[in-house]
């Protein structure tokens, strides 16, 4: 079975466009390194619910979207090869400055998943 990164990211929404120059690039950058696939979706259908929800979990306020993203790739060992990969590409180091990002880092979300069910 394959495995997924996933992340939930709170971006102001007068940022989006540098939010989505920087997935583009990021996106090539993963594929080329080997993963299978690389999804970034902005919030449509998300409304803040009673106790959790999307938007609760990143705290979002009222100028944010939120932003949830996926990473798969063959396997564990495939996921940990490529993210080392990835990690020393310089294409990825000139767009990591914490500084220069379009969101508040310290508000995502992230986690690698085995994957259970795929239909």
């Amino acid at each position: 079975m394959s495995y997924v990164d996933g992340f939930i990211v709170p971006v102001p929404k007068k940022k989006l466009a540098a939010y989505r120059a920087i997935a583009k690039k990021a996106g090539k950058v993963w594929r080329d390194h080997g993963a299978l696939e690389y999804s970034e979706c902005v919030a449509d259908d998300v409304k803040k619910g009673k106790w959790t929800s999307f938007p609760r979990s990143v705290k979002l306020k009222g100028t944010e979207t939120v932003i949830f993203s996926w990473i798969r790739y063959k396997s564990r060992k495939d996921r940990d090869r490529i993210l080392k990969n990835v990690m020393a590409d310089p294409r990825l180091k000139k767009m990591m400055n914490p500084k220069a990002m379009p969101f508040d880092g310290k508000r995502m979300i992230y986690g690698g998943f085995k994957t259970f069910v795929t239909a």
